[in-house]
């Protein structure tokens, strides 16, 4: 996935590396279990399921079974996460291009996953 993306989710909406990672990985390819994810970044289990609560925190996913995350639809989840970090950060939440781009980019291939 584009790198471009991951470094503007790191910057507008602040982000760690591996939660956007996590975040891109699950809105592009579809539900998956932390060991999945796990496997499919290198990172421990543990890594993975606390990411995972972490951006079900930030409104990006939600837990579908005890055992996998879905992420919601990218142009909705985008601007939430950065809603909630401006509320975190005490930032006046306003339009920002940047995180509205990110949202149109991540529709076709969040689309796609889910119509195989």
């Amino acid at each position: 996935m584009d790198s471009k993306i991951e470094n503007d989710l790191m910057s507008e909406i602040h982000l760690n590396q591996i939660q956007a990672k996590v975040y891109l990985l699950v809105t592009c390819y579809g539900k998956m279990s932390p060991q999945t994810i796990s496997e499919k970044l290198k990172i421990s289990k543990d890594d993975a399921e606390n990411t995972a609560k972490d951006l079900m925190n930030f409104g990006a996913f939600i837990d579908i079974s005890e055992t996998e995350y879905e992420a919601m639809h990218p142009r909705f989840t985008v601007v939430n996460m950065y809603r909630r970090m401006c509320e975190r950060e005490n930032i006046e939440f306003k339009r920002n291009k940047i995180v509205d781009s990110i949202g149109v980019v991540l529709e076709k291939p969040y689309d796609d996953a889910r119509t195989k």
